[in-house]
């Protein structure tokens, strides 16, 4: 049975809200410091803040050992995936601004992860790409999140694992 979510307002949560988040604060950690919703939606807000930390823990974990973080991740994720992609594509690509990703970047090539190298017609745009150091990581800390996600997806219907799918790309449309 499919729920209705009614637009998010700005009065107070009623019993109803509480009731329709119920299962994102009794998750232990919400329970435990004691939050309750104040606003509509504000359990999905919860579920899409853990779900999240659940996707990235063992990748996270992963990365630690390495000395790198989730940021870094999302650069080696995205240079793998579009190999050579320009420096100026991945700041749009990730909506970032170029001051945010000079640190990580430089330090993933410094640390021997990722190649920066001149555009042959273009010289002012610089082409990035993964060693085979950086891929070997991205490839560790990306399979630890499917694994996740593949986790996660076999424990609901396919009807849910498609509303889920319409969520996300709606949120996702609006980066």
């Amino acid at each position: 049975m499919r729920r209705q979510i009614h637009p998010a307002s700005s009065a107070p949560a009623t019993a109803a809200t509480e009731a329709d988040d119920h299962p994102a604060f009794d998750l232990p950690r919400a329970a435990s410091a004691g939050m309750r919703p104040l606003q509509p939606l504000d359990g999905a807000l919860l579920l899409m803040h853990f779900a999240f930390r659940g996707l990235v823990v063992k990748a996270d974990a992963f990365l630690a050992q390495q000395g790198l973080s989730r940021v870094h991740h999302r650069l080696l994720y995205a240079v793998a995936r579009a190999e050579g992609i320009s420096v100026g594509q991945l700041i749009e690509l990730l909506g970032v601004s170029k001051q945010a990703l000079h640190r990580p970047l430089r330090f993933l090539q410094d640390e021997g992860y990722l190649l920066a190298q001149r555009d042959p017609v273009q010289h002012r745009t610089k082409r990035l790409s993964l060693t085979e150091r950086g891929r070997e990581v991205e490839a560790t800390a990306s399979r630890h999140e499917r694994e996740a996600m593949e986790e996660a997806m076999r424990s609901v219907s396919p009807e849910g694992q498609d509303a889920w799918r319409e969520v996300m790309t709606a949120l996702a449309r609006k980066a």
